[in-house]
């Protein structure tokens, strides 16, 4: 199978100063599972996936699939399906044969047309002008362009962008296909709750460099604290006994009982209230989404902010 292998990737751009939108990049995308791309607008992330398909020469370093650099693959069509920007395709053609010359120019079947318009779900919209689609068939289409050659590797560029709810969870799934089946599969987004949903590894990037190379579940535990949620029908008791384990006390939002407790888990707060006899309505541990996660890691790499940035723990998760 063929992975994508960046190495001490730079690349400035020289003007009346100079800009290093990649710092010395380096990571690896493998085969068989989604890794989603992500950074701050300014990260470098949209550089980085034009150096591996050599849209641009990097100032130092290398990035290459399968061990190779991308413009010396002799049909790269078929090794590496890429969708960086949907509005790219001619507004005059139909869909259809904005994909036949796809074909046709890489050697590939025609009958590869009709099986990704199936299964992007274009095939009633195969003979309209590109120009009359929505933002969303323009990303199906570009994602059928991507996969046009069957390749092992995907890298695509906010690919949700524009779907409706049945178009988020279509990608959601092949995307997991695509990694079942042993391909490599890079997806840049900014859509947290959404790459949290497909994505089993995450590479984040801040100012250029690398921030994070680590699984999902794993980034997310890192960047999060165990709160948990607990109702009792004698509250000032049970307040009093967390805080004598220890453990940081606030009353949930919703009143009615509720304690917020954090730095403890379910299963200690059970054994601590059992032990003392307090009866136990709710109990419910939380943890912070993916977005919360990212927003605390990237707070000081993000290019905007803003002065009223969400508190990156104001709304846990519940699991």
């Amino acid at each position: 199978m063929t992975s994508i292998d960046v190495r001490n990737l730079t690349k400035e751009y020289r003007g009346r100063q100079v800009t290093r939108a990649v710092d010395g990049l380096t990571f690896r995308v493998e085969p068989g599972r989604v890794t989603g791309f992500l950074g701050p607008n300014g990260a470098g992330k949209s550089t980085t996936m034009r150096l591996v398909l050599g849209l641009d020469r990097p100032t130092s370093g290398t990035a290459t699939v399968g061990g190779r650099p991308y413009v010396t693959l002799a049909e790269p069509l078929r090794a590496v399906g890429a969708l960086l920007d949907a509005q790219a395709a001619h507004p005059s053609r139909t869909g259809r044969n904005h994909l036949r010359l796809l074909a046709a120019s890489n050697g590939l079947p025609e009958r590869r047309v009709a099986e990704v318009l199936d299964e992007t779900g274009l095939a009633d919209a195969a003979g309209r002008r590109i120009r009359t689609y929505s933002l969303g068939m323009r990303q199906r289409l570009g994602i059928a362009a991507a996969l046009l050659g069957d390749p092992g590797v995907l890298m695509l560029d906010e690919p949700a962008n524009g779907l409706d709810p049945e178009g988020i969870v279509w990608i959601r799934g092949l995307l997991r296909r695509l990694a079942a089946e042993g391909r490599t599969v890079l997806v840049s987004s900014h859509l947290m709750n959404e790459t949290s949903a497909f994505a089993d590894h995450l590479v984040v990037l801040g100012r250029g460099r690398l921030l994070a190379d680590v699984p999902t579940r794993d980034f997310i535990d890192a960047h999060s604290q165990d709160r948990v949620r607990v109702r009792t029908g004698d509250p000032v008791r049970l307040r009093a006994v967390l805080r004598a384990k220890g453990w940081t006390v606030g009353e949930a939002p919703d009143g009615d009982g509720r304690w917020v407790v954090e730095g403890a888990s379910a299963e200690e707060i059970g054994a601590a209230t059992a032990r003392e006899g307090i009866p136990v309505f709710e109990l419910a541990g939380e943890r912070a989404s993916l977005e919360q996660a990212y927003l605390a890691l990237t707070a000081e790499a993000a290019q905007f902010t803003t002065r009223t940035a969400a508190s990156p723990a104001a709304s846990p998760q519940e699991v």
